[in-house]
């Protein structure tokens, strides 16, 4: 059992769109992660997406709908919806997912997920 600093975490990388395990909950990876820019729809079959905006501010862009979510927010997006997160200026976001889901949807367009 340790702390886990999250700041001290996000300072580790400055690359976007990149996660990063800060640590394991039950069979979910806990992460951090940049967002700035546009990330390409996609969509998870199988598990919920979990977006909790650490600071800044992205938009959930789902097939018919935009989401504003704000630091101290969260977002998840349900099992087998389409959506896109984005941001125009720098967004640090705690994601949770099970251990093994690609980024993506698509484990050939996942990026890698080490550990900090």
């Amino acid at each position: 059992m340790k702390t886990v600093n999250l700041a001290a975490k996000l300072a580790q990388f400055s690359t976007h769109w990149d996660p990063h395990v800060v640590a394991d909950y039950n069979d979910n990876d806990v992460m951090v992660v940049k967002f700035q820019g546009e990330f390409p729809f996609h969509l998870h079959e199988d598990t919920d997406d979990f977006f909790l905006v650490l600071e800044g501010e992205m938009v959930m862009d789902l097939e018919d709908a935009q989401h504003h979510v704000s630091a101290g927010e969260l977002f998840i997006v349900p099992r087998g919806v389409t959506h896109r997160p984005r941001a125009a200026a720098e967004c640090k976001v705690l994601l949770i997912e099970p251990k093994g889901v690609p980024n993506t949807g698509d484990p050939a367009t996942a990026a890698p997920k080490p550990r900090i």
